[in-house]
């Protein structure tokens, strides 16, 4: 297959898995990642529906992606603004109605699967390299920027999320806690192990 497809469904299928995940942090009840403690902390405020608000939230942080480095705009920006949204809308549903009452064993199950597969699918469309959401691209262009290797700038930023997001009202908990501090590093493992693997066919340098 050529690099380009192959690109194309690590964009596409990475950025579905990924919002599929936080439907499942939602249904864990255990805190949500970061920038979804943020968007639902200032959705909170607004009365539209989230899908709607969490496209212009992203729609303001493009403008601001354009002028600091529009190579991160692309078709994974584009998914991630216009789809991820309403992916998030529908898989909560979906647990919330297929799954009533959850034990806390299941609970902790999807909290653990939905953030190994948040990170996977996260690395997927990082090295698909065809655009990021908003808000990963901050990291990213940190990174880039040398302000500290990419683990520890998605640390700072999680974490600035999640304080914002506490404070507009949103729930916190050890999900939100435990994506904060760990989602960075297992984004590097997948890159090294699957993603650029997939994409060049050899191993490369961490991000």
């Amino acid at each position: 297959m050529k690099e380009k497809y192959r690109r194309i469904i690590m964009t596409v299928f990475g950025v579905l898995v990924a919002g599929f995940s936080v439907g499942m942090f939602n249904f864990s009840a255990f805190g949500m990642d970061p920038f979804q403690v943020l968007a639902h902390g200032a959705w909170m405020h607004i009365p539209i529906g989230f899908g709607t608000f969490y496209a212009i939230l992203n729609l303001i942080m493009l403008v601001a992606i354009f002028f600091i480095d529009r190579h991160k705009i692309g078709l994974g920006t584009v998914i991630n603004i216009f789809l991820l949204g309403y992916v998030v809308e529908y898989s909560s549903w979906l647990f919330q109605t297929r799954i009533p009452d959850p034990t806390i064993g299941i609970r902790v199950t999807f909290l653990i699967i939905g953030l190994i597969i948040l990170c996977f699918g996260s690395s997927l469309y990082f090295i698909g390299d065809l655009g990021v959401s908003t808000y990963d691209a901050v990291a990213l262009i940190l990174s880039e920027k040398k302000v500290a290797r990419f683990q520890y700038c998605r640390i700072g930023s999680d974490l600035i999320c999640t304080t914002v997001g506490f404070l507009l009202g949103a729930t916190v908990g050890i999900g939100t806690v435990v994506t904060a501090f760990f989602m960075g590093p297992i984004i590097t493992f997948f890159n090294n192990r699957v993603s650029i693997p997939l994409r060049y066919g050899k191993r490369n340098k961490d991000l």
